[in-house]
């Protein structure tokens, strides 16, 4: 990094809007946003773990992209290579033929690479509202000090933004217009496999098998831009995530956290348990209770966590792993969410990118035992998942990371026009498949008011 510059930030939405603004000149970027998720909570008493509220990495002095086959070998080598940088990027799903004797033959409609990542030129850090700019500081100046905006000079030497008259970028919205997705499966035949899932579970197979579906249009024109600033005012969400690759855009709505890195300790936060939320705030206290106290998404989260702890045992200190939080109930734009922290103290030997590939795929979107849910999953689904059930995030210069689980996510390949929106649920020998089916579409709700829909 060329420079460090540090700004006080007075009206964060603006600033917002306005690096969204600027990012539509730029062919690579990586922006990460906690959407204000953390505001005003007490981080001392709830595990979020949380290190910063925005980080965006923009232009690019170096990238590593791979097809599955080396990807993690690849990695650890560019790292080496460029000892002391930050790297942003994502790991695809499909990088589980890597790890394990798995296979993937369903068809790839969006083209994405199975690992990317690459050494930005400039990274914005935001917490509070006090962002630091490494790097070519005087070229992303136009987001703090646009044409109708004054510098004051504090006494501690930062620069202080401050926007008159805001004119946000993205007043024009679709005006109704809706963009149109099919099911990939017709809903009778989705309700026909959780059946055949539920065989294999009575039958000893699995114990549980996250089960996902696509949605998708094609000749979609769309302004990914627009979308993703739709995407954080109707379901702004702790994991957001919006990357460009040249023609390729991942716009993510995540609440979860895959695995982050902090120092020595590996915290892993899996979500199992979806209830809506409710129209006031006794209807929200009464599906609290009712998400809490229901045996079926008990039981899915209590495996998952079961599945997680094992994963890290394999690269932390015996004794080490532990349950910080089981069962804590979360509360997101349109649902509530069951949610576990796993923790553990990583062995001195090992390093960050063991841990992942120790624990990736993440269990909550495979299934338990993990490598025969993958092999299940690819009997039945009929799309390569990709990006999605993947992890999106960065490794700082010191060495840690942090990754969500790439899920509420629309994957747009603009020179195919070709729009994508995973979605799934977790079957287990007490699923219903019409409830699994209803689970999903509460899931996607708030992504599809984004593209348009109403309802």
């Amino acid at each position: 990094m060329n420079s460090t510059e540090t700004f006080v930030v007075n009206d964060i939405k603006v600033f917002r809007q306005n690096l969204v603004s600027f990012l539509e000149n730029e062919s690579i970027f990586c922006l990460l946003d906690s959407n204000d998720h953390y505001s005003g909570k007490n981080l001392q008493t709830n595990p979020y773990y949380h290190d910063y509220d925005l980080l965006c990495a923009i232009g690019i002095k170096e990238k590593l992209n791979c097809r599955v086959g080396n990807a993690f070998n690849e990695l650890e080598l560019f790292k080496a290579r460029n000892p002391n940088e930050w790297f942003f990027g994502y790991f695809g799903y499909d990088l589980k033929n890597e790890i394990e004797k798995l296979g993937s033959e369903n068809e790839d409609r969006l083209g994405f690479e199975d690992l990317f990542f690459f050494i930005p030129e400039t990274i914005i850090a935001l917490k509070g509202n006090t962002a630091v700019v490494e790097g070519n500081s005087d070229s992303v100046k136009i987001i703090f000090f646009p044409s109708e905006s004054h510098v004051v000079d504090s006494e501690d030497g930062m620069d202080i933004y401050s926007t008159v008259s805001p004119q946000s970028p993205f007043q024009e919205t679709l005006r109704g217009r809706s963009i149109s997705l099919q099911n990939r499966l017709k809903k009778e035949y989705y309700l026909d496999i959780v059946e055949k899932l539920r065989q294999h579970i009575i039958e000893g197979d699995v114990y549980e098998v996250s089960f996902c579906q696509e949605f998708y249009a094609e000749n979609a024109d769309l302004n990914p831009f627009q979308i993703y600033q739709s995407l954080c005012e109707i379901s702004p969400q702790p994991f957001g995530a919006f990357i460009r690759i040249e023609d390729k855009y991942v716009m993510c709505a995540s609440m979860e956290r895959y695995l982050k890195k902090s120092g020595n300790k590996l915290i892993s936060q899996p979500i199992k348990g979806t209830i809506k939320r409710g129209d006031n705030n006794i209807e929200d206290e009464l599906l609290k209770k009712t998400l809490l106290n229901d045996e079926k998404e008990r039981a899915e989260n209590v495996m998952i966590v079961d599945l997680v702890r094992n994963d890290l045992s394999s690269v932390c200190a015996p004794g080490s792993v532990e349950v910080e939080e089981l069962f804590g109930i979360y509360e997101f734009p349109g649902v509530y969410q069951m949610i576990s922290t796993v923790v553990g103290e990583i062995l001195p030997d090992k390093t960050g990118l063991d841990a992942i590939k120790n624990s990736f795929p993440m269990g909550s979107m495979t299934g338990a035992p993990k490598i025969m849910s993958m092999n299940i999953i690819e009997q039945y689904e009929q799309t390569k998942r990709g990006v999605y059930s993947g992890a999106i995030g960065y490794f700082s210069p010191d060495g840690d990371f942090d990754f969500n689980v790439v899920i509420r996510t629309l994957l747009y390949n603009a020179s195919k026009k070709y729009l994508s929106l995973h979605v799934g649920s977790a079957i287990t020998y007490d699923s219903d498949s019409e409830r699994e089916y209803e689970e999903c579409l509460l899931k996607i709700k708030t992504i599809l008011k984004a593209l348009g829909h109403k309802g």
